[in-house]
Order: structure tokens, then sequence, then C-alpha cells
């Protein structure tokens, strides 16, 4: 078993294995069918394994902002899926090739950021791209279903949602007039660019429609009643996050491969799994926290299973942060332990006023860092037991000497399953 951990802790950049309770089980993204599975459908891309256009790859006939009845935007969208159906037909793109800047394209166009910002918005509603923060703006062939960047709902997303539950809920009828678009962003809380994308993004599915415009303005009328999605029958105009998303599947991982007293893999691991940033995986896990699945500790202590996603809360967030039972003093932080053996120290050798030792030695004969002596040092001086002076003849003096108790060490529960089941079973008798 030794040997197999090796292994994987070599292989795990190639293919990232799901670690159980110690031991080795098949990796969560080969267990799952592509249907089942949301993560399965996902690629990590890297923006350095991309290839990013030059701007001499784009035509040299730029768009005519002199037409009449067009805007900036719609001109350079339509210039822009016209290029990228002519390159990939002639295979001079391919997918998953990176665009330029929106600041080195707007530049070439001689327009503001913004208006290539909503032009690009416009093509990736048609599937000719797929954009990311930190990553950029990727070619994708529009006639292809599967998405493949994992991503978080865009504010676009959420006025969309808001401005069909604002039609619903002034019944409009097909055919009157929407208010306009600044209008509607201070009616349902958004931007108004924000709110316009999502008026041309409804203008595309068929909801409403644009009659006669005036420089950028638009007179937006309803064409036909739209309906909501499950998801978006909420009061809240909020549509699920990338956040919400991993937190599901987080809790099919916990349901599905893990029993309570199980540790789970690190974070990296989880984001290599999941395709998604250590960060959205530490959101996700904060939230699965606060509902009582799991319970963590910084750093390599880990998350432990407290309880099955599916099963009743069988007990409280509260006791399940407080119940312990007498185990090694593995739970505790190394500042912590190394706390309570300072104030037995104090409490058998020293009195008030006497000096104690420097850092570097108490960290010398405990055999830990500096930092976690410091650390320990400060929590005790909160609480009153030392005080620290400066200069030649400073250090950490004696303050008030500790009352010490013969206490247990203590530990989760979590990590002994078994005391969870003599604790539920003496508790079910009650």
């Amino acid at each position: 078993m030794a040997k197999s951990s090796k292994q994987t802790a070599k292989t795990s950049k190639k293919e990232p294995t799901v670690q159980k309770g110690g031991g080795l089980i098949k990796p969560y993204l080969d267990q799952a069918s592509s249907s089942a599975s949301p993560a399965n459908d996902y690629a990590v891309l890297k923006k350095t394994d991309l290839d990013r256009i030059d701007l001499s790859a784009f035509p040299k006939a730029k768009p005519d902002f002199d037409l009449p009845g067009a805007t900036k935007d719609g001109l350079i969208a339509q210039w822009l899926m016209d290029w990228i159906d002519d390159g990939l037909k002639k295979k001079k793109l391919n997918e998953s090739m990176l665009m330029p800047k929106k600041a080195d394209l707007a530049k070439y166009l001689g327009v503001s950021v913004g208006t290539v910002q909503n032009a690009i918005r416009f093509i990736e509603d048609k599937g000719y791209v797929e954009s990311k923060q930190r990553i950029g703006t990727v070619i994708r062939n529009p006639k292809a279903d599967n998405q493949k960047i994992r991503k978080l709902t865009s504010k676009r997303d959420q006025a969309v949602i808001a401005i069909k539950q604002f039609i619903l809920k002034r019944e409009l009828e097909v055919g009157e007039a929407l208010p306009s678009a600044r209008e509607l962003a201070r009616i349902i809380g958004s931007a108004p660019n924000t709110t316009r994308l999502a008026l041309e993004y409804l203008s595309g599915i068929g909801i409403i429609e644009n009659r006669g415009a005036r420089g950028n303005k638009a007179n937006w009328f309803l064409d036909a009643v739209p309906e909501l999605a499950e998801n978006e029958v909420a009061g809240a105009i909020e549509s699920e996050t990338l956040i919400d998303q991993v937190e599901r599947d987080l809790k099919q991982l916990i349901e599905d491969n893990y029993d309570i007293g199980d540790k789970l893999p690190s974070h990296l691991d989880l984001a290599k799994v999941l395709k998604v940033s250590i960060k959205t995986v530490h959101d996700a896990m904060c939230r699965v926290n606060e509902q009582g699945i799991i319970q963590s500790k910084r750093g390599r202590y880990g998350s432990y299973v407290l309880r099955k996603p599916s099963a009743d809360q069988l007990i409280s967030t509260e006791e399940a942060a407080s119940l312990f039972v007498p185990a090694k003093d593995a739970a505790f932080y190394n500042y912590e332990k190394v706390e309570r053996h300072l104030k037995g120290y104090i409490a058998q050798n020293t009195k008030v006023g006497d000096k104690l030792p420097s850092m570097s030695k108490l960290a010398d004969d405990l055999g830990v860092s500096s930092n976690t002596i410091r650390k320990a040092l400060q929590q005790l001086g909160e609480q009153g037991y030392v005080r620290f002076e400066r200069g030649r003849y400073g250090g950490t003096f004696v303050a008030k000497v500790p009352k010490v108790k013969e206490d247990a060490s203590y530990a989760w529960v979590s990590i002994n399953p078994e005391s969870i089941k003599s604790y539920r079973k003496a508790k079910s008798k009650k």
C-alpha cells in the first residue's frame, strides 16, 4: 500500500487520484459517466499551452462603422464571425487558439475596449468563442455543442433572468414596449451596459425585438412571452454559479466514495479532478463545512467527513465541532501543543518576573520552528501569562503563573468512526 501511495504521488500531475482515508480508489473522473458528472465535459486549459493569434492574421478590410442603423459592436461581431468561419474552413484557425487581447484588438479597429468586449459577448452567445478570466478568449467551433471551459455565471446571465422575471411580473403582452435599457438597469439593479447586453441576448433568442434604432439606443418590444427554467423561478435574481456546481459535485463525490471519518484529498487534488481553481474548491469546501458534512483544519490536518450529504443531520454543527474523545495530540495545531507545554513549564519551573529562554532555545528544545514558538507566546501574552520587553535587557517575562489541570488530549470524533457509532448508540438509548 505504501508503494502504491508513492507511485500515485509521482503520477498525480498526469492523472489525479482521489485518496480515501489513506488508501487508493479509482479516479472520480473514470467512475462516473459523462452524463452523470459535469466535471467530465470540461478541459483544463493553460494559458501557456495556447497559441495567441497575431493581429496580422485579421482581415485588412475593417468594418464600415458609417452604416446607418447598425451599432459598432454589432458590426464587429459579424466581422469576427465571418473571419472565424473562413479561418476554420481554410484551416488557418483551429480550436483553442487564443484571441488577441481586447485592448490590442480595440486599437486595431479604432474603437473602445468596451465595444470589443460587447462584440465578443455576442459571438460567444453564437458559440464562436469561449472566454474565462485569467485565460482569455479561445476560438471554438460554432457547430460543436459541448462547452470546454467551466466558468462562472456572468452578470449578463443574471440580468437576462431578471428581465424575464420583470416581463412576467408586469404581465407585458406581445407587442408591448419595454422600458429603456437605462430604466431597466435601474429596476433590476444592474449596470446599463450589462442590461443592454442582456437585451441583445434576448433579442437573439426571439423573446424581444429591436424596432428601429437611434444611434446606440434601441427600442425594444416584446416578441414572445419568456418561460423560466426551474433554477430561474426563485425570487432572487441569481443563477447557478461555479461554486454552486462544485459544491454539488463535492457532495456527490463524498456520497459515492467516502465514509464517515474518511479524510478527503487536498484542495489541489480536488481542483485537478473537478477542473477548477483551488480558490473555487476552497469556497465550495467552506459551504460543505458549514452544512456539517465535513470538518476542516488548516494545513496538513486536512478535512474529514462527518456525515453523508444524503443523510439527515445526525448531530448539529456545534456538536460536531465540540464533541471530543480522548486521542493523540494530532488534532491540535503545533502552536496549541506548544502553548499547553509552556503553561506547564511556567507553572512548574518559574515564578512571576522570571525570564523565559529565548525563542530559538525553546524551538530547539521542542523541535519546532521559531514561528510556532512566537505564535504560542503571543497566545500566552493575550491571556496575560507573559509580557514582552524589547532592548538589550528585554525578553519574555512571566506575568502570571497559570493553573494547569491534568487534561486529557483530545481529537476530532471524525478521526475515529467507532467513537461516532458508540456516541450515537448511547444517545439513541436516551
